[in-house]
């Protein structure tokens, strides 16, 4: 633990708080250190900064603009151990899930970098010119999730501010204090008011939804929070980018070799102790190989160590706060008195900690809430299908639309598969590959926009087209 608190950033300056929130490690369900909650008076603050630093930031070049957001990537990478050990600690990670975070966060920020959004000229005739081109949209507000805390706010900070914007950033008050650490550091980087950080709970992202000063919100995080920002953001029309909840499908083919795959399922449903919005929920098996692919997945989930992330061999962690673990935990409650049959685990942890074990459950009703709900924990049901028609139709009985990946020797029919899913991402023979190149959103109730790519980088842009002519 350091010896300075953490701050809030404001205007370029390290700003302490009266209020204090508590940061606590999941694993062990103690006390990390206290945190800063900002007031509607820092908000104000911070969204006057930024307004200020805007007619200025606007104007720097496109160049000077990608140094600085390489230069935060710079800055991360030369602090990872300190991110990667405070990521362990504030979200429950294991230590290759925190580097792969921390790492790709050092990515993101000297891709995105390389992004612009050049003129597109319509016309051009001499003095007659029509052109379109993009333009920042003003203040930005970041509100960022507990899963990812570091990586999505890059998601956030590095397009906003290469279109031009400056951000306020709010992360999670779960997950606070990597945020506020990167909130620190990028002191050094930006121009003062360009990115303020501050920390607070949920009254805090409401007012930032609500703030006439702030033109569009970035959100991650629940679909029952995201509808609660969209009617927020509707006071003053804000522009909006959602990347909301997901009930993600895999499809398992026939021809598929169970014990190969088993373990490339196993990562894509538990990944991140399943805290993931495109972590497969559902897996749709075929039944000609159900049996050989559930014992596979259950042989593979034995040999995965859970524990804390602090010991290097952990390759799961715990759910990262009581709320979330007492709803998975009420879900497996609901699940057993329905007499639903669990291959492995079932029942949560007694001792300290968040700790839900890797469970799998056989062959369950499709309108058992296990199916039908979003559980956010490492829950996966294992369900049975013959019919390519039918399977299809039930990946697709869902509102949300984020993912699905389908597993396939025969690619072609695999290709003929994924495009009669409605979701936004679509993997075959693999899953969570993401890319700054590679656009991301989610169809149905999974979200509003896009993140990632030119059309990302497109959300934080206003359209503006200018017509010109000479004078008879």
């Amino acid at each position: 633990m350091r010896d300075v608190p953490y701050s809030l950033t404001i205007d370029g300056r390290r700003v302490q708080s009266a209020e204090l929130g508590e940061a606590i490690n999941p694993a062990t369900e103690e006390e990390i250190c206290k945190f800063p909650l900002a007031s509607k008076a820092d908000l104000d603050n911070a969204v006057e900064a930024a307004q200020s630093a805007f007619e200025a930031w606007r104007l720097t070049s496109v160049r000077e603009r990608g140094q600085m957001v390489s230069k935060l990537g710079d800055v991360i990478e030369k602090n990872m151990e300190d991110f990667i050990n405070l990521l362990i600690s504030e979200q429950g990670k294991s230590r290759a899930a925190a580097e792969w975070e921390i790492g790709g966060s050092v990515y993101w920020c000297r891709e995105i970098a390389k992004q612009s959004l050049p003129d597109e000229v319509i016309r051009n005739e001499g003095d007659n010119q029509v052109v379109t081109r993009y333009t920042p949209i003003g203040v930005v507000g970041g509100i960022t999730p507990w899963n990812f805390p570091v990586l999505l706010a890059v998601w956030k900070i590095a397009p906003a501010l290469m279109a031009g914007n400056t951000m306020v950033l709010k992360p999670s008050p779960y997950t606070p204090l990597c945020t506020l650490l990167l909130g620190e550091l990028a002191l050094d980087v930006f121009p003062r008011g360009v990115l303020n950080v501050i920390s607070g709970g949920n009254e805090l992202g409401q007012a930032m939804t609500e703030h006439p000063g702030i033109g569009k919100i970035a959100f991650t995080g629940s679909t029952a929070t995201g509808k609660k920002v969209m009617q927020s953001a509707a006071i003053n029309l804000k522009r909006l980018t959602l990347e909301l909840g997901g009930n993600d499908p895999a499809i398992v083919m026939p021809d598929v070799d169970p014990k190969k795959v088993a373990k490339d399922l196993f990562w894509a449903s538990f990944a991140n102790s399943a805290q993931f919005c495109v972590a497969c929920k559902r897996m749709y098996i075929h039944e000609d190989i159900y049996d050989d692919v559930a014992r596979e997945l259950v042989a593979y989930a034995k040999t995965v160590k859970m524990g804390n992330g602090a010991d290097k061999t952990t390759e799961l962690g715990p759910l990262q706060n009581r709320m979330q673990y007492d709803k998975v935990s009420a879900l497996l409650a609901e699940s057993r008195e329905q007499g639903l049959k669990f291959l492995i685990g079932g029942e949560p942890s007694n001792g300290s900690g968040y700790f839900i074990p890797v469970t799998v459950i056989d062959n369950p009703p499709e309108t058992a809430r296990c199916v039908v709900d979003e559980a956010f924990g490492p829950v996966l049901p294992l369900l049975k299908f013959s019919d390519i028609d039918d399977v299809i139709r039930r990946a697709n009985d869902t509102n949300y639309g984020l993912a699905a990946s389908v597993w396939s020797n025969d690619l072609k029919q695999a290709a003929s598969i994924a495009g009669r899913l409605e979701a936004g991402t679509v993997w075959i023979n693999h899953v969570h590959v993401f890319s700054p190149e590679y656009a991301f959103g989610g169809h149905k109730q999974s979200g509003i926009g896009i993140e990632n790519s030119l059309h990302g980088l497109a959300e934080y842009a206003n359209v503006q087209t200018t017509l010109q002519k000479a004078l008879g």
